[in-house]
C-alpha cells in the first residue's frame, strides 16, 4: 500500500484528505507543522508529500528546503497546497525538485489525477528509491 503523509496544520483539512486518499487505497499519516513532517519523514519516508506552506513551527517552505539540503537524491514528490497563489509563493517553488504547486481549494479529482500520474510513471521505472 502507497503511503501518503498530509503536512498541515488546519484539522479539517487533514482529516478530509485522509479519510478521501483512505478510501482511494492509500494508507495516509497526517503531521501538523513542517518539524513534525520532516520528524515523520526522517521516521518513515512516505511515497508521496503533500504539504501546506503557512504553518507554525516551521512553514511549508522551510520544509521542502530542508528535505532538498538532507535528502539530495530525494525521490518521491511534494505537492504544495496553498491559497497563496502570489507570485512570490510560486517561484521558490521551482527551486525545488520533484516538486508540484497545487492551489487550494483543492480539487480531489486533481490530487488524484496527479496521484496516479506519478504513481503510473513509477511503475514505468520500478526499483527506484524513495529518499
Amino acid at each position: 500500500m502507497k503511503r501518503i503523509l498530509i503536512v498541515d496544520d488546519e484539522p479539517h483539512i487533514t482529516r478530509v484528505l485522509k479519510l478521501y486518499l483512505g478510501r482511494a487505497g492509500y494508507a495516509v499519516d497526517t503531521a501538523e507543522n513542517g518539524q513534525a513532517g520532516l520528524d515523520a519523514i526522517v521516521k518513515n519516508v512516505p511515497d508521496v508529500l503533500f504539504t501546506d506552506i503557512q504553518m507554525p513551527v516551521m512553514t511549508g517552505k522551510q520544509l521542502c528546503f530542508a528535505l532538498e539540503e538532507q535528502y539530495p537524491q530525494r525521490t518521491f514528490p511534494v505537492f504544495v497546497m496553498t491559497s497563496m497563489t502570489d507570485r512570490e509563493h510560486r517561484e521558490w517553488t521551482q527551486q525545488i525538485s520533484n516538486l508540484q504547486f497545487l492551489e487550494k481549494p483543492l480539487s480531489m479529482r486533481a490530487m488524484t489525477h496527479a496521484l496516479n500520474k506519478y504513481f503510473d510513471a513509477a511503475v514505468v521505472g520500478e526499483g527506484a528509491s524513495h529518499v
